[in-house]
């Protein structure tokens, strides 16, 4: 029976290249989730609720963002709650590693063209060992998922029935692993209830913190015993992470410490868990256990900078990600030292490495810049507010100040967009929506410009 099923590549549509099968793939998940949630029985009111919100419900789950224009613990019964929670799934590992599990339970043979399609899907270099990759993703990811659900269920199972508490721990394993930052507490509190719970934050960190390092470095931490080294790869995400979150801690402490609407009423040892939890959740998680608006505009425009910043290649969250990051400062760095070469761990990069991390920079900067430009237009809110909410959402962060429930009809588009850029990477979507050329066959004469 298994060999009646087609393979991945045989579709007519995947005759397409590598990333414009992503798009087209994410952007059909996105469609079926919002007609899904569109029916009656996903909604508590019993009514189909409107399709723009259905679909700007469904982009931020498979976007693994978390921003929401309708509130997913009332708003949704349990049915609409399971339809977001598999959106979430399939948006943090992506549809092809999916579809992957799929041939490989079939004893499907993995074609050379969905090697190539995964290889885009996970930012690898090389197609060498990638489904042994997938493998060990989907393994890692369910065994990290269902420890943190138990978990989880059982704190929660001291604050409601049994059955709710295990559902509740299912829900926010999956989307705090896959840094979706969706919560079904409802009144859109998150985890404010909890700001104080040790097991609560330890366990939500530990979730985000591990999805967002990136399931390469994963599966090198866990080699580790055997090879008795890390890639190069794994120092620099490690290392930036360990940095800005210490730091994130630290400004975030320093700028809350009185203030009245967040740390002020807290004691000290809660005081610095919540400046950690806050710190680590704008790594593209998108949970909180303080009020984000009534944080200090200092502390709100720091996390905007740690959003931009984002998570790891090769993980369920977003950003320009922490190598992108390192290299910029390395750069600087070598500049001002007067080297020719970026050098980390007594490794030299390649020229096409720093041309890859400023075109991923600044095709950031020109989309949260032009969005929030429009948005200032369309929305009457001070600009750190919008600033702050396109970022979360090109980021798949899902942090809010308020403004997304409020959004205007072409707010809602613009923000879908920025999410769904976010997700597939902006050098994705330019491969995908650009003409395809070559590699030049002669090069013009050098020229000199005056810098600085």
């Amino acid at each position: 029976m298994a060999s009646q099923f087609p393979k991945i590549s045989e579709f007519r549509f995947l005759k397409l290249s590598p990333p414009q099968i992503l798009v087209l793939g994410f952007a059909s998940i996105i469609l079926l989730g919002a007609l899904l949630l569109m029916l009656p029985i996903s909604s508590t009111s019993g009514q189909s609720i409107p399709f723009i919100d259905a679909l700007f419900t469904s982009t931020s789950a498979t976007c693994v963002t978390g921003l929401v224009v309708m509130d997913t613990g009332t708003s949704f019964t349990i049915f609409g709650k399971i339809v977001i929670m598999v959106l979430i799934q399939i948006g943090g590992l992506g549809f092809m590693t999916m579809a992957t599990l799929f041939a490989l339970v079939l004893k499907r043979r993995i074609s050379l063209r969905d090697r190539l399609i995964l290889q885009e899907a996970m930012n690898q270099n090389t197609m060498e060992g990638i489904v042994r990759l997938i493998r060990r993703v989907l393994i890692y990811s369910l065994v990290i998922e269902g420890t943190a659900a138990a978990l989880l269920s059982f704190r929660w199972a001291f604050d409601m029935p049994l059955g709710r508490a295990v559902f509740f721990g299912m829900f926010h394993a999956v989307s705090m692993f896959n840094n979706a930052g969706f919560d079904i507490f409802g009144d859109y509190r998150s985890l404010t209830g909890y700001v104080s719970d040790p097991l609560v934050n330890i366990v939500v960190m530990f979730l985000i913190i591990t999805g967002g390092i990136g399931f390469i470095v994963m599966v090198d931490l866990v080699e580790y015993r055997e090879k008795r080294r890390l890639s190069l790869h794994s120092k620099v995400v490690l290392s930036m992470t360990a940095a800005l979150i210490l730091i994130g801690t630290l400004v975030i402490f320093i700028f809350e410490f009185t203030n009245p609407q967040t740390l002020g009423p807290l004691n000290f040892g809660s005081k610095i868990l919540a400046s950690f939890f806050q710190s680590v959740t704008p790594r593209t998680a998108g949970a909180n256990t303080v009020d984000i608006a009534g944080l200090r505009q200092a502390s709100q425009f720091f996390m905007v900078i740690l959003m931009f910043i984002g998570a790891s290649p090769g993980s369920t969250g977003g950003g320009i990600k922490t190598t992108t990051f390192t290299i910029m400062i390395g750069a600087v760095i070598a500049m001002l030292r007067g080297r020719e070469d970026i050098v980390l761990f007594r490794y030299r990069l390649a020229q096409e490495r720093i041309f890859k991390a400023l075109t991923v920079t600044l095709l950031a900067l020109l989309l949260i810049v032009s969005v929030s430009m429009v948005l200032s237009t369309t929305e009457d809110r001070n600009f750190l507010m919008i600033l702050f909410e396109t970022t979360s959402a090109f980021a798949t962060v899902g942090l809010s100040m308020g403004l997304t429930p409020e959004l205007s009809l072409i707010g809602k588009i613009l923000i879908c967009l920025t999410m769904f850029a976010g997700r597939l990477g902006l050098l994705t979507l330019a491969y995908a929506l650009g003409p395809k050329q070559g590699k030049p066959l002669y090069k013009y004469p050098e020229g000199k410009i005056i810098i600085g």
